[in-house]
């Protein structure tokens, strides 16, 4: 099957939402308890659009979002403008057909036209799969933080992993 990555358009927000809704509920990607409305999800997307970040999603041939990815301020300090933290999440029924990797890969590009310098992935330690999917495409093992987070009755370890988008590059003689 051919898949298409392209931007998210409003219309999008539903399946955005079912997806996100259903890493809530049943994985530990999400270290949130309560499901979203699409008000929320437009919200979100309303925040992304007006930082100039970008949301992508990759589709079917029907046009439908299998999954998504995004990224948005790693910390809301100016030193840190040029590290983005990212997100990708794709349909249960999607999983394993390296979709995820894909948008990755894409949001990279997207991360590096934005002229940002690091990209973060906070990761739940025990997500084998998406550790390696970060690793092969570039991404370090930053940090190891143990029992930082809850869910579904455990205590949960987050891996940080980051990316030199432009590696060598001296940081810009800007003021913010």
């Amino acid at each position: 099957m051919t898949y298409v990555i392209r931007d998210a358009v409003p219309a999008d927000l539903p399946a955005i939402r079912e997806i996100y809704n259903d890493a809530v509920l049943n994985t530990l990607a999400i270290w949130n308890e309560q499901t979203v409305d699409l008000d929320n999800r437009q919200q979100w997307f309303d925040a992304r659009q007006a930082q100039g970040y970008p949301i992508l999603v990759i589709v079917d041939h029907a046009d439908v979002a299998l999954g998504y990815a995004s990224f948005g301020d790693w910390r809301p300090f100016e030193g840190f403008r040029h590290t983005v933290e990212h997100s990708v999440y794709v349909h249960p029924e999607q999983r394993g057909k390296r979709l995820g990797p894909q948008l990755l890969a894409a949001l990279i590009e997207r991360a590096k036209v934005c002229n940002k310098h690091v990209m973060v992935a906070a990761i739940e330690s025990g997500n084998a799969a998406s550790i390696h999917v970060h690793k092969r495409l570039g991404f370090v093992t930053s940090g190891h933080m143990p029992q930082v987070g809850i869910k579904f009755g455990n205590w949960l370890d987050l891996t940080f992993m980051q990316l030199m988008l432009k590696p060598g590059a001296l940081p810009p003689q800007e003021r913010p």
